[in-house]
């Protein structure tokens, strides 16, 4: 697997459960890792072989935002996140923000789409549910009244 393989892998691992900053984040820091640990003399194929499969690392990253604490899933000789990238704010600033709903992924959005689909028809439903509990009271009442009125001009 080449570097690019692995970083397309990591990307496709990781848009179905993080937004897209935070994958863009995450593959940037990765990418960045494999130049460096390069630059130092190890190979390309062994720097892959230390991170493992992309799919088990994204598992990994997903698991983190959702919690864990960077140290945890860098390990204590790498670099976190907030170290790499520390204008972006803290660890804890980010991972406040992740608790956050938001509608950053298809089936977010999906799942938002049904949730208001059944609010509008719970409302429908109460509607034409008292609609029709008040019709027989309120429809007799009406035509009385209709009644009571054309006879009240008739007499004037």
């Amino acid at each position: 697997m080449t570097r690019n393989e692995f970083l397309q892998e990591l990307r496709r691992a990781l848009e179905n459960d993080l937004s897209g900053n935070i994958v863009k984040e995450n593959v940037e820091y990765y990418s960045q890792y494999i130049t460096e640990e390069v630059s130092k003399g190890k190979s390309e194929e062994e720097v892959l072989l230390m991170l493992g499969d992309p799919w088990v690392l994204a598992r990994t990253i997903i698991d983190a935002q959702n919690g864990t604490e960077q140290s945890e899933v860098n390990g204590n000789d790498r670099q976190t996140y907030s170290e790499y990238d520390h204008e972006r704010g803290t660890t804890e600033e980010r991972s406040s923000q992740s608790h956050i709903f938001t509608a950053d992924t298809w089936w977010k959005k999906l799942l938002w789409s049904l949730v208001i689909i059944m609010l509008i028809i719970g409302i429908f439903a109460i509607i034409t549910g008292v609609i029709s509990f008040l019709a027989p009271i309120l429809i007799p009442l009406l035509i009385i009244m209709i009644i009571v009125r054309i006879l009240g001009n008739r007499y004037r």
